[in-house]
């Protein structure tokens, strides 16, 4: 009987300390992931306000001046594909993806933009502002004026007043327009009326906002805008910084 005892004393022992340390460690594994989860959350809060910064005014800069349309405006998304291999140059010819234009040109895209978000969509831009160097570099590679404007006379993306765009929605997914960028064939032509209902409304919805806010379109390139009042500035080499 008292080995009994002494067998069940130890069972008891045995079944009521784990319990205990499972019971303990359970409640502090909640503690901490509660602790975890809201730093984190602060974390996100954090990342997302150094990610936005205060937007600059245009107030003082002359329609002129070159700046960085990311500094104007959250609204925008970028793909600047001449800052990567993913080109029909298949070589990268900027040192880092930024998209610069001139104020006028950045004042007229705003307005666009606002008009777009209204339909629940927003300007994409694959190209920018160009410094007339990187069109020297682009002649070395393909010295074709079907595709490449000849640098010594210069294109209206060397004057800051031409952009290549096109539109996704607000989860960021490419509207279909038939073709992907710099595609050089008939399928990219604005005249081209023989593709699908919804390309041909994409293009409209594209073409028509940007001319309302003076900007026109060339016949084989559904992508590429260029400024009306932007077509008579000077040719520029003004280089960005990399950060």
């Amino acid at each position: 009987m008292r080995n009994l005892s002494f067998i069940m004393l130890i069972l008891l022992t045995i079944a009521c300390k784990p319990k205990a340390a499972n019971t303990d460690t359970t409640e502090i594994s909640k503690e901490l992931k509660v602790v975890v989860t809201d730093s984190s959350i602060h974390v996100k809060e954090e990342s997302k306000k150094i990610q936005e910064p205060v937007l600059k005014s245009f107030e003082g800069l002359a329609d002129t001046t070159f700046i960085r349309l990311a500094d104007f405006s959250h609204d925008f998304a970028y793909d600047m594909r001449y800052a990567t291999e993913n080109n029909f140059l298949k070589a990268k010819v900027y040192d880092c993806a930024e998209c610069y234009t001139r104020v006028r040109t950045a004042k007229a895209l705003l307005k666009a933009n606002s008009e777009f978000l209204k339909q629940g969509v927003k300007i994409k831009f694959f190209d920018c502002y160009r410094p007339n160097s990187v069109q020297y570099k682009m002649w070395e590679i393909v010295p074709n004026p079907q595709y490449v404007a000849n640098p010594v006379k210069g294109s209206i993306h060397n004057k800051g007043g031409a952009v290549d765009i096109t539109l996704v929605d607000l989860e960021g997914k490419e509207l279909d327009m038939g073709t992907d960028f710099d595609f050089f064939g008939k399928r990219a032509y604005h005249d081209n009326l023989d593709l699908p209902q919804e390309i041909l409304d994409n293009r409209k919805l594209l073409k028509e906002t940007m001319e309302k806010y003076g900007f026109w379109s060339i016949r084989t390139e559904w992508w590429h805008y260029n400024l009306s009042a932007g077509s008579n500035a000077k040719i520029a080499n003004f280089k960005w910084e990399c950060e």
